[in-house]
C-alpha cells in the first residue's frame, strides 16, 4: 500500500529532477526543438492550411511518433546514465528512500517535460478552431495518443539508460529501440509483411505489430480511445520502470 511518505519521497526526487532540466539548456532547447519540428511539419509537409480539413490527425499528430524516436531518448538519456557516470547513484541508492521512489520519481519528471511540451502546441488546435467546426473528440485523444507516445519512448529510455554509464550509447541504442517498436506497427512495413508471408502466418504478422506503439498511436488519434490501447501504453511504461529498478538493484546488490 503506497503511504504519505512514499508519496513525498516521490515528490521531492520529482521537484529534484524537474528543477534540474530547467537549471541547464537542456529542457529549453528540447521544448523549443519540439514546437519548431512538430509545427514544421504540419505547416510545410502536412500542409495544415491548404488541407481544407478541420482535423489535426494527418496534419500534425502524424508526425509526433518520428519526432519522439528522437526527441524522447534525448530527455531520457540522462535519467540514470548521468547518476552513473557522476557516481552518484550509489549516493541516490543509500538514501533513505526505496528504489521505486527515485524510478517514478525521475520518470515522471522527464514527462513533465513533454507534457509542458505538448501544452505549448495549443496555438494549432486554437486556430484550427478558430478556421473551421472540427470535432473536439480527435483532437483530444490526440493529444492523449502523443503524450503516451513520448511515455512509452521515456520508458525504454529509461531502461536503457539504467544499464550503462554513457548518455550517448542510451540513447543510441533507445532511438533504435523506439525506431523498431515503431516500424513493426508502420502501416506500409505491415502490409509489406502480409504480402510477402503465407496467408497462414498473417496473424503472426498483426500479432507483432500490435506490439508496436504506432498501432495504438494510429486508432487513437482517429478519436477512437480505446480502452486496450491505454492499457499497452501503460504495461509498456510498467515493464520498463520494472527493468530499470531490476536493473538498478543489480548494482546496488
Amino acid at each position: 500500500m503506497i503511504t504519505k511518505k512514499d508519496l513525498a519521497n516521490v515528490w521531492a526526487v520529482f521537484k529534484r529532477e524537474f528543477l534540474a532540466y530547467f537549471n541547464s539548456p537542456v529542457a529549453y532547447v528540447i521544448v523549443v526543438i519540439f514546437l519548431l519540428a512538430t509545427m514544421g511539419f504540419a505547416f510545410l509537409f502536412g500542409r495544415f492550411l491548404d488541407s481544407n480539413n478541420a482535423s489535426l490527425a494527418q496534419s500534425f499528430f502524424y508526425w509526433h511518433p518520428w519526432i519522439y524516436i528522437v526527441l524522447a531518448p534525448a530527455v531520457g538519456m540522462r535519467l540514470w546514465s548521468e547518476e552513473q557516470r557522476l557516481g552518484t547513484l550509489e549516493l541516490l541508492l543509500t538514501m533513505p528512500i526505496a528504489p521505486w521512489h527515485a524510478i517514478v520519481g525521475k520518470y515522471f519528471a522527464a514527462a513533465s517535460v513533454w507534457f509542458l511540451g505538448l501544452f505549448l502546441t495549443f496555438p494549432i488546435a486554437l486556430t484550427v478552431f478558430y478556421l473551421g467546426d472540427p470535432d473536439s473528440g480527435p483532437i483530444v485523444t490526440g493529444y492523449i495518443a502523443s503524450f503516451c507516445y513520448a511515455m512509452g519512448c521515456l520508458a525504454v529510455t529509461s531502461a536503457v539508460s539504467a544499464f550503462t554509464r554513457s548518455q550517448v550509447v542510451c540513447f543510441i541504442v533507445s532511438v533504435a529501440f523506439c525506431l523498431l517498436l515503431t516500424l513493426i506497427g508502420w502501416p506500409p512495413v505491415v502490409d509489406w509483411f502480409l504480402k510477402i508471408m503465407p496467408s497462414a502466418l498473417e496473424f503472426l504478422a498483426k500479432g507483432i505489430a500490435y506490439l508496436s506503439f504506432m498501432d495504438h498511436f494510429s486508432e487513437m488519434t482517429k478519436g477512437i480511445l480505446n480502452f486496450r490501447d491505454l492499457v499497452y501504453f501503460a504495461s509498456v511504461v510498467v515493464i520498463g520502470l520494472v527493468i530499470t529498478d531490476q536493473a538498478l538493484r543489480s548494482k546496488r546488490a
